[in-house]
C-alpha cells in the first residue's frame, strides 16, 4: 500500500512540473528581440522683406515736399524723387495712389486741372535751376513710368521699373502741369498732393 502511495505522489510531483513547463513557455511567448535605427534633421525657414523707401528729403533724391506757388496756366512742375526696393524679395508690382487735402478743382478737374507725368532716367537726373522752380534733364535714356493723366487716382500701376528687383532703384522725375485751357474759375486755387507707394511682393515659388 506504502508503495503504491509513493507512485501516487510521484505522479502528482511530476504533474506539478509539468503545468509550470507549459505555463513558462507560454510566458516566454511574449518576448522579443528587435532591431532599431534612428536619425534626424533640421531645417531653418526664415522670411524675406517687402520694404520701398524714397530717398532723403531735402536733395534731389526727394524733392516732394517742395512746394509750388503762383502757378499760372501751362506752368509745369518738376519734381525728382529716388524709389529704392531696400528688402531682400523682389517685387511684382508698384502702384501709386494720390490723394488732396486740401482739395479743389486743381485736383477735382480732370480735363483742366493739373496733369501728371511720371518718367525716369537710366541714370540720376540733372537738376538745375533754384527752389522751388527746378528742372531736370536725362543724361542718358527716358522711360516712361506712368503716362499723363489726370493728378488723381486710384492704384496706378508704375511700369519700367527696375526697383522690382531688390537692391535696385529708379530716379523719378514727377511733372505736374496746369494746362493751357484752364480757366479764371482756376485763379487763387490751393490744394495739396499726397504721393502713397504701395509694393506687392513677386509670385510665390519654390525654396
Amino acid at each position: 500500500m506504502r508503495f503504491f502511495r509513493d507512485l501516487s505522489l510521484g505522479a502528482k510531483v511530476a504533474a506539478s512540473f509539468a503545468v509550470v513547463g507549459v505555463a513558462s513557455a507560454v510566458a516566454g511567448l511574449g518576448t522579443f528581440a528587435t532591431f532599431t535605427s534612428s536619425t534626424s534633421a533640421s531645417t531653418s525657414v526664415a522670411t524675406g522683406t517687402v520694404v520701398i523707401a524714397l530717398g532723403a528729403t531735402g536733395a534731389s533724391t526727394n524733392r516732394l515736399n517742395i512746394n509750388a506757388s503762383t502757378v499760372a496756366a501751362g506752368d509745369t512742375i518738376q519734381r525728382s524723387v529716388t524709389l529704392s526696393n531696400t528688402g531682400t524679395i523682389d517685387l511684382s508690382g508698384v502702384t501709386l495712389t494720390t490723394t488732396a487735402s486740401p482739395s479743389s478743382l486743381l485736383d477735382t478737374d480732370a480735363t483742366d486741372g493739373l496733369q501728371m507725368i511720371i518718367e525716369k532716367c537710366s541714370v540720376a537726373w540733372t537738376e538745375a535751376g533754384s527752389s522751388p522752380a527746378f528742372t531736370y534733364t536725362c543724361g542718358g535714356s527716358t522711360t516712361t513710368v506712368l503716362s499723363t493723366r489726370a493728378v488723381i487716382g486710384a492704384s496706378m500701376a508704375l511700369a519700367n521699373l527696375s526697383s522690382l528687383t531688390a537692391g535696385s532703384s529708379d530716379t523719378l522725375r514727377i511733372t505736374l502741369t496746369l494746362p493751357g485751357t484752364a480757366g479764371n474759375t482756376f485763379q487763387g486755387l490751393s490744394s495739396t498732393i499726397s504721393y502713397a507707394l504701395t509694393a506687392t511682393q513677386r509670385t510665390a515659388t519654390n525654396k
